[in-house]
């Protein structure tokens, strides 16, 4: 593991940090507007008081903090992987490419000391995983991973309210930012409601601070932040294209992990363009958010 020489000599200093994923980098938006965004993305942990950790594998070493060639690389290359935690160790072995998710950024977080994380949103239990199985490995990483996750909850294509019962299950503390109710990612109420309201970084950081004591540490912590209402993607576009979605999903015989990019795509399409738009906007809050949080907290 390589740790770029700013965010070394904050941790060093005791400086706040926060960690930023790759996967939204090399998978999540279109070229060349990637890059841009991963930039806008660093200037808006810097603008909220912190230093930026983007994390990446990069030519067989992991690297948290990227200068502006490993970004290049991760925004550019075709040959970039998907890096969940169980793809780190083949990706680096074999001297290859991998943006990180979020369950693998959380994991290479932790072990180089930062505890503030910053993303889009969770993976979570998928529709239908009662016969499928399907769950993000993002949940069981956080149950065993002492970050602080700020996320604009999890993708509204997801089964939001067995997620929210994995997370109770698995221990994980959920928070809602200035909020009493769980945001959908490209919505600002998922429907259900959060177990707990924080209304300020001072208050989160209360909350850290109470952790060690009470033996609770050694899980993640997601702060839940919404989009306000007006900044939201329609909701009633959003429920129209995600039934659409679906149902061509079907049709198509789209089944297990090829689903959630399908629909991303199909939401970007049938939405000329929102929801990618949304999406930039909740990534940008989010990382200032966290910075806040993190200089709060002494992180």
């Amino acid at each position: 593991m390589r740790i770029a020489p700013e965010v070394a000599e904050a941790l060093a200093a005791g400086r706040p940090v926060v960690a930023l994923e790759s996967t939204l980098v090399s998978h999540g938006l279109p070229r060349p507007r990637n890059r841009a965004v991963a930039e806008e993305v660093e200037a808006a942990v810097r603008g909220g008081g912190a230093v930026p950790a983007t994390v990446a594998i990069v030519g067989g070493e992991v690297r948290v903090g990227l200068d502006a060639e490993a970004l290049d690389a991760v925004a550019g290359r075709d040959d970039v992987v998907k890096c969940g935690v169980r793809d780190l160790a083949p990706v680096v072995a074999r001297g290859g490419f991998g943006a990180t998710t979020v369950a693998a950024t959380a994991h290479l977080a932790e072990r180089a000391g930062i505890r503030l994380f910053a993303t889009g949103g969770l993976g979570g239990v998928h529709r239908g995983a009662r016969e499928t199985w399907d769950e993000s490995a993002d949940l069981e990483t956080l149950a065993r991973t002492d970050v602080v996750v700020v996320c604009a909850g999890v993708k509204s294509i997801l089964d939001v309210r067995a997620t929210l019962e994995r997370l109770e299950t698995l221990a994980v503390t959920v928070l809602g930012y200035g909020t009493d109710r769980f945001p959908g990612f490209y919505l600002s109420d998922s429907g259900h409601a959060v177990p707990w309201r924080v209304d300020s970084p001072a208050e989160v950081a209360a909350v850290l601070a109470a952790r060690p004591e009470l033996g609770t540490a050694g899980r993640a912590v997601v702060v839940a932040n919404p989009l306000p209402p007006g900044e939201q993607l329609d909701p009633e576009l959003h429920d129209r294209v995600l039934n659409d979605g679906l149902a061509a999903a079907r049709r198509e015989g789209v089944a297990g992990k090829d689903v959630t990019p399908f629909l991303l795509d199909f939401l970007h399409r049938e939405t000329g363009g929102e929801s990618l738009e949304v999406n930039v906007r909740l990534v940008v809050r989010n990382a200032e958010l966290a910075a806040r949080i993190a200089l709060a907290a002494g992180e």
